[in-house]
């Protein structure tokens, strides 16, 4: 979706990073076609950030370096070229029978004797590497030397439902209060991230000035409000939702999902749908208030992702290829499940490469809505 210019001196330029596991690897893809349309040696040209779930790590990466905006896609490129799944969660088959174990004797006990398992997976290794790659005392640099103006964080409270966006600015952007959401300015840590990716029922939720949060897609009914709230009037979205069907569906004997393929639909609806009912409000926003305008792109994978999955499956783990077959998640219905959690480096990589021959395959509408030809540029500072 693209709509009309609003003039360059009142944009103020907003980049959303949605969630989806493994699939954001296509965002990442979508980044270096972009870092290579702008100027060598400039800043990041989207001084508001706002990243949810796995976006929301390269939206950290991003904005601690905001003054080397190449060098930065290109880290986050590198982790993700290389990326397996024992980096983000524990999978060997010692941590899969124990964990099999665990459930078994809290079910016997009725939970009396063995508490039941906070997640299905234990996601420690993920803390290990994010605390060894990103930079967060570099988010206050960014911001004090005027490379950013604001970064957004999405997460949400099991205490009150509500989506809570932690943000950092460069100017005075009260805190906002709506229905279900709102935004509490904070020194941004790597809490507050992997709050932002504890995907419910996968991951344990963190606790975070004295509350548990959990996966910032879960209550997020407005995903392209934090950035608005900071100042964006023209965002830069990139999703991981396939391209919509067309045509008929192929005629196929109904059976009933199973676990898993039901588990990788409410993944789906977790990350998806409530982006486009958003993009439909802000259409409908656009057509009565020509004077104050919202103004979108969006990038998606112009192949379909779960297809790619299938390609790459066995090269999970053992362990996991087990779990996902007895869960009914390894079957070409059911993939969606598995293309969340394919953090291997065949199938990164390949969205990785999707990612950027969309970007190049749309450069000059990138390059138009960007401004790139005569939007401020910043040499990177020494140091």
């Amino acid at each position: 979706m693209h709509t009309s210019i609003v003039p360059v001196e009142t944009t103020q330029l907003g980049l959303v990073l949605t969630g989806g596991g493994a699939r954001s690897a296509y965002q990442v893809g979508v980044l270096k076609g972009v870092a290579e349309l702008v100027r060598r040696g400039s800043a990041c040209p989207f001084p508001i950030i706002t990243g949810t779930s796995a976006g929301a790590v390269s939206a950290i990466a991003l904005a601690s370096d905001a003054a080397h905006f190449r060098r930065s896609v290109y880290a986050i490129e590198r982790v993700w070229r290389d990326f397996r799944v024992h980096q983000v969660f524990k999978a060997d088959a010692v941590s899969m029978l124990r964990f099999g174990l665990h459930w078994m004797l809290a079910f016997i006990t009725g939970g009396w004797l063995v508490h039941p398992p906070h997640s299905l997976f234990d996601n420690t290794p993920l803390w290990d590497l994010l605390r060894e790659k990103l930079d967060f005392d570099g988010i206050p640099r960014s911001l004090y030397k005027q490379h950013l103006h604001a970064l957004g964080v999405c997460a949400t409270c099991y205490a009150d439902a509500d989506s809570v966006t932690f943000y950092a600015s460069a100017s005075e952007i009260a805190p906002w209060a709506r229905v279900f959401r709102k935004g509490a300015r904070v020194q941004l840590t790597l809490d507050h991230l992997m709050a932002s990716l504890s995907i419910p029922f996968l991951f344990r939720p963190v606790l975070l000035h004295d509350q548990y949060f959990g996966d910032g897609a879960m209550r997020q009914t407005s995903p392209l409000s934090p950035a608005i709230h900071l100042g964006a009037n023209r965002l830069f979205i990139i999703g991981v939702n396939d391209p919509a069907p067309t045509g008929a569906p192929p005629a196929r004997r109904a059976s009933e999902p199973s676990f898993g393929q039901m588990f990788g639909f409410m993944l789906d609806s977790l990350f998806m749908d409530t982006l486009n009912a958003d993009l439909e409000r802000i259409n409908r926003y656009n057509e009565s208030n020509n004077a104050s305008r919202v103004e979108c792109l969006v990038m998606t994978p112009s192949q379909d992702v779960n297809k790619i999955a299938r390609r790459h499956a066995r090269e999970l783990p053992r362990s996991l290829r087990t779990l996902m077959r007895t869960m009914g998640a390894n079957t070409a219905a059911s993939t969606l499940l598995l293309s969340y959690l394919l953090f291997e480096r065949g199938f990164t990589r390949e969205l990785i490469a999707l990612g950027y021959e969309d970007a190049r395959a749309r450069a000059d509408e990138i390059r138009a809505f960007l401004v790139l030809e005569k939007a401020r540029t910043f040499r990177a500072t020494p140091g």
